[in-house]
């Protein structure tokens, strides 16, 4: 019996829930550059990712797509992870925050992660708003 977080769905099942997920999420442009640059090294993590970050916990009930954006830029900010940073500002405006919204995430976090952190997210929201002319990606 599949339950609506997943439990009970095959790896395969997961596999394709997560990268319907990570599709919408993140763009299929990111997505198949992402698929293309796979390797026989990073084949294993690229399943692992697809499976477990988006078919189980990005595909979850009990948060929208809004809110796990929040927490995801909050966590990104706090633990330095500028290299995820822009892709998950581009994934935010997608899942529907606004500019504003992003802005108050980041003034969020500088109080619980520090100025320099928030600084740094400022500047690649500001990169990022001005490649999207502020709109969804």
């Amino acid at each position: 019996m599949t339950r609506p977080d997943g439990t009970g769905l095959s790896d395969a099942e997961r596999w394709a829930q997560g990268m319907a997920v990570r599709r919408e999420v993140l763009s299929d442009e990111h997505v198949d550059r992402a698929v293309a640059a796979t390797t026989p090294t990073t084949a294993a993590w690229q399943d692992f990712i697809v499976r477990t970050a988006w078919g189980d916990v990005w595909s979850r009930p009990g948060l929208d797509r809004r809110a796990r954006s929040i927490a995801v830029l909050s966590s990104l900010i706090a633990h330095g992870h500028q290299e995820e940073l822009a892709m998950h500002l581009r994934a935010a405006l997608r899942n529907g925050l606004t500019i504003d919204e992003i802005g108050e995430v980041i003034l969020q976090s500088a109080i619980y992660s520090g100025i320099p952190a928030a600084n740094t997210a400022f500047r690649i929201a500001g990169a990022v708003f001005a490649e999207t002319d502020g709109k969804r990606p």
